[in-house]
């Protein structure tokens, strides 16, 4: 038997390799570098994308397969994908995937992947050229990555190349070993040969495990994943570290076990659940590369192949919200949810404890009911409702607990209207307020349609070190790494907008990146562009329906900034500042209202939601901007006081 002082020292000892800092799972996941990234494959791309911003021409299906018709193209309707004849390789049998929701596509034997106008400007080339088929190689002839690109994917393949040469095999180890390792990952169930089948290795120097990022073309290595233990204060945490970095991995482990006439898969948010499902049942099973945090689109057109789908990610409220959210990519008709529960724990913790995990597999629900007709069918949703009642009041601040006693927590699919007169920092608070969020792996889209994204990402820089960096050059590299990981994105948009516009890019992030919460700051830029109505309180209530409408209907928080009407200096603030009724907009379900009072001092908070009451106090010192004088400091270095005003019947 392993001791436990034993096993406390090996996680004590168990580090990063080389300096790479682990990353919690929670954090891990990060924004795409290069836009949209094959599952497992070195690939090029017809364009790149600017790193984090979002500026689209969404394409329908309608509009894709009119093209397709238009252009004698026959195509197969697939549950995510439209199957097309790959114009870049003379075989018949290869096909091409185009994402129903984007129009990017993905060739599976070439590795060429690019967007919606890539494919048709390829098509129109095909034509010109009037030949059979387009040669790959040709066409990334011009697509080479840039120096410190290459650079950079040199580097990682050879990290990579010596962390596989140096792991080792777990029945390579002495047995007192490879059982220590077993036990600190939980794994005493799982057999040596289901590890071999999977290719997971140890990472001895670390004690970590290694799991691999196969090429299924041709096995190559691409990239792998390192899960280690850490042990502080007896809490074991285990932490990843991805090769490439998180922007870049998007690993679909388990995929090359699958064999390609199979029908029915399980995807687990876990490297260790899938080994511990497919151990147990036998099933073709696979991991999602960033747990239940994102679901990237680019992975669809390797999952095309299966009739049936089940997702089966964790034990807690979160994945089970996940859950629902990634079948609707997916394509809920093939998809089945495991609901987490007591009696239905995380693949591998159901394993330790003896359950049957193929029993617990033919509980799964549905992702859709026709209608529901009854309690019955809300019953167990209800339950899960009061049985989570901390999750289900949403993420909590770590820079402002006031809030939480106040609002109890941030929550999806809710609507934050943020005001204040001009100058009273309502850009200032509300990065610092989205940031404290973002930290903590929540999915965060900024439309700054009044400050540059070069000014706001500066701000937020300085939000996040709390360290005047233009005094410590030195230090901007080290911080500015730590920021990018953050799964954080802007969108391109400056000045006035049409409101169709800005929801058609918040879809468009939703899906790509499952944001969770989106900043407009502010909504006044899109007043000029709305001529359905003369009043402009009217104009005011449309935009924030649509939003309202928007959070809603795609599970997302959205915060707006509006500017109030000027009043007289000695009057505060008040919803008919902002509407000509503030119960048209706020009783089209649960919001709340945040008013920054006339005085500098005061933050006067009408809550709509259910889950909020009371009253708190907040101290920002931890809120830092520049000043006129050069200074970083806190808002006054005053305490602000939170009142819940009246609740908007």
């Amino acid at each position: 038997m392993i001791g436990h002082a034993m096993l406390r020292c090996a996680l004590h000892w168990a580090i990063p390799a080389r300096g790479h800092r682990l990353l919690p799972r929670a954090t891990a996941p990060a924004r795409p570098k290069h836009g949209f990234a094959a599952a497992g494959f070195s690939r090029r791309h017809f364009k790149k994308d600017l790193l984090s911003t979002l500026d689209i021409s969404p394409v329908t299906v309608t509009e894709i397969r009119q093209y397709l018709r238009d252009n004698n193209l026959s195509f197969h309707d697939g549950y995510s994908c439209l199957h097309v004849r790959s114009p870049f390789t003379p075989s018949k049998d290869n096909l091409l995937f185009l994402d129903k929701t984007t129009g990017r596509f993905l060739c599976k034997e070439t590795l060429l992947e690019g967007s919606w106008e890539d494919f048709k400007d390829s098509m129109d080339l095909l034509v010109k050229e009037d030949c059979s088929f387009l040669n790959p190689d040709t066409i990334t002839s011009y697509l080479e990555d840039s120096d410190s690109e290459e650079g950079e994917r040199q580097l990682t393949n050879m990290e990579v190349s010596r962390i596989w040469t140096k792991a080792v095999w777990l029945h390579d180890l002495e047995e007192e070993d490879a059982q220590l390792i077993k036990v600190m990952f939980n794994l005493s169930k799982i057999t040596n040969a289901t590890l071999k089948k999977y290719g997971v290795k140890c990472f001895q120097p670390t004690k970590s495990l290694v799991f691999p990022w196969y090429n299924p073309r041709d096995s190559t290595m691409k990239g792998l994943k390192l899960l280690s233990a850490v042990c502080q204060d007896d809490v074991v945490d285990y932490v990843e570290t991805v090769y490439p970095g998180p922007s870049r991995y998007h690993n679909l482990f388990g995929i090359t076990v699958a064999g390609k006439k199979d029908t029915e898969v399980v995807i687990t948010s876990k490297e260790v659940d899938s080994l511990a499902v497919h151990q147990a049942t036998g099933m073709t099973t696979i991991s999602l590369p960033r747990g239940i945090t994102c679901f990237p689109p680019v992975l669809l057109p390797y999952l095309e192949q299966f009739k049936r789908i089940t997702l089966w990610l964790g034990d807690d409220l979160r994945a089970w919200e996940a859950s629902k959210l990634f079948s609707r990519k997916l394509s809920i008709k093939r998809c089945s949810l495991i609901r987490p529960g007591d009696k239905q724990p995380s693949p591998l913790k159901g394993l330790n404890l003896g359950l049957n995990l193929n029993k617990l597999l033919k509980t799964s629900l549905p992702a859709s009911h026709k209608s529901i007709i009854s309690f019955r069918q809300l019953r167990s949703d209800v339950f899960s409702q009061l049985e989570n009642i901390e999750q289900v009041a949403g993420v909590k601040w770590m820079r402002y607990p006031e809030l939480n006693n106040l609002l109890k927590g941030h929550r999806k699919g809710e609507l934050t209207v943020f005001t204040g007169p001009t100058g009273s920092g309502k850009t200032t608070f509300i990065s610092e307020y989205a940031l404290d969020l973002c930290m903590q792996g929540v999915n965060t889209l900024w439309g700054s349609f009044e400050l540059s994204n070069v000014r706001l990402a500066k701000v937020m820089l300085t939000q996040f070190s709390l360290q005047r960096l233009e005094e410590q050059l030195d230090k901007y590299d080290e911080w500015a790494d730590r920021f990018e990981e953050l799964p954080l994105y802007f969108m391109t948009f400056h000045g006035e907008q049409n409101i169709k516009s800005v929801i058609d890019t918040m879809q468009h992030a939703v899906y790509m990146y499952d944001i969770n919460h989106i900043v407009i700051d502010n909504l006044q830029f899109m007043m000029g562009q709305e001529h359905l109505f003369s009043d402009k309180f009217a104009v005011q209530d449309y935009i924030v329906g649509a939003f309202r409408k928007f959070a809603t209907e795609n599970g997302c928080h959205v915060t707006l900034v509006i500017h109030p009407r000027k009043e007289d200096d000695d009057k505060e603030l008040q919803t008919s500042s902002i509407f000509g009724s503030a119960k048209v907009s706020l009783d089209r379900g649960y919001s709340y209202l945040v008013l920054v009072g006339g005085r500098p001092s005061q933050l006067t908070i009408f809550n709509c939601s259910p889950s909020g009451s009371g009253h708190a106090g907040l101290t920002l010192d931890s809120l830092f901007y520049p000043t006129e004088e050069g200074k970083y400091t806190g808002v006054n270095q005053a305490v602000v006081s939170l009142t819940l005003g009246d609740k908007v019947a």
